[in-house]
């Protein structure tokens, strides 16, 4: 079972309740990537988002920081919006990462949960759509590491191009990130990736017929069926009371600014209380957070889990707080749960 974290690279308060800089709140990411890697959490995953709540837009550039500073934790992206990027730079900037971390970097790609990437460097959203399929296509290719011919409509073609650098394995570790459609499921399992399923509300459960459908899909194409991942939110303080009171005030700010966005009602303290006790929000206390994974994880039968440890502006000493009770208490108890 791999158990990691991931963050969007929210920008903190410091102790006084101020917001700290984007230079700062990405120096504070790159100082709990390297607790966790000496806590032993498996992997961290670094999200793209181009919006001034969130510190971190090109997550390669920061993994490259702590891949120079920590020995065995996996560095991913969670996600890299491969439908506004190009390809090859993509995998470029990967296997650099690969190379400066000895084989730790893995990308997850995605289509994103907000748009603004696709106006910023130019791009239609009404080719939504195809801007993934197509790209995604050329980045399978690119993962054999051998000199690529690929013709389609969002990028100029490429005749027999060779890309470097080339990673020491022959292969970069790729997932694609998806948020509930069945199409991208199979599309997935057609390409023979891993799967990570972003489930942020509702119970994890009713995601089960998802892994079931990119298993059958993987068999009916010939594929390879990989252990399916999942991340979700959630926060970690030394008591559940403690925990919900850290972090519901700046969850309900991000939540609602995106709900504005989206027509969705504010958030009530009764529908956050719902998705604690029973949804997918992963708060409390060690204990009760290492059950809940347990027991989330255990229904769809994947084999990673990573909590997204931030949501808003949770002040700095308490996500360090956070990252240090995930990786000395809950990362343990989550293993000896899973293996009776």
């Amino acid at each position: 079972m791999i158990l990691g974290l991931d963050t969007f690279g929210d920008v903190p308060e410091n102790d006084s309740g101020t917001l700290v800089s984007h230079a700062a709140a990405i120096r504070q990411v790159i100082d709990e990537a390297v607790l966790a890697d000496e806590l032993g959490v498996d992997a961290i995953a670094l999200g793209e988002h181009h919006r001034p709540e969130y510190s971190i837009s090109t997550p390669e550039t920061v993994l490259a920081g702590i891949a120079a500073l920590t020995k065995r934790i996996k560095l991913g992206s969670g996600v890299t919006v491969l439908s506004s990027d190009d390809p090859v730079r993509v995998h470029q900037r990967f296997a650099t990462v690969d190379a400066i971390s000895r084989g730790r970097a893995e990308v997850i790609l995605g289509r994103g949960s907000f748009t603004e990437s696709f106006p910023l460097f130019g791009y239609d959203m009404s080719q939504y759509d195809l801007l993934f399929e197509e790209k995604l296509d050329l980045f399978v290719k690119l993962l054999d590491e051998k000199p690529v011919s690929w013709t389609g409509q969002t990028r100029p073609a490429l005749v027999d191009a060779d890309v470097f650098p080339k990673t020491e394995s022959g292969r970069l570790t790729t997932w694609v990130g998806v948020g509930g459609s069945p199409q991208s499921v199979v599309r997935t399992a057609q390409h023979g990736l891993p799967l990570m399923l972003a489930i942020i509300g509702g119970q994890p459960s009713r995601f089960a017929p998802y892994v079931d459908l990119y298993r059958r899909a993987a068999e009916q194409l010939g594929t390879v069926a990989h252990p399916v991942g999942m991340h979700s939110p959630g926060f970690i303080a030394d008591t559940d009371d403690l925990a919900k009171e850290i972090y519901y005030p700046h969850y309900k700010i991000q939540r609602d600014r995106i709900g504005a966005l989206r027509g969705w009602p504010p958030l009530r303290k009764t529908e956050f209380d719902a998705e604690v006790e029973h949804g997918s929000l992963y708060i409390g206390s060690p204990e009760t957070v290492a059950r809940k994974i347990a027991s989330g994880a255990g229904s769809l039968g994947v084999g990673r889990f990573d909590l997204i440890y931030t949501a808003g502006a949770q002040p700095v000493s308490a996500r360090m707080r956070a990252v240090e009770l995930f990786g000395a208490k809950v990362a343990p108890m989550v293993r000896e749960m899973m293996a009776e």
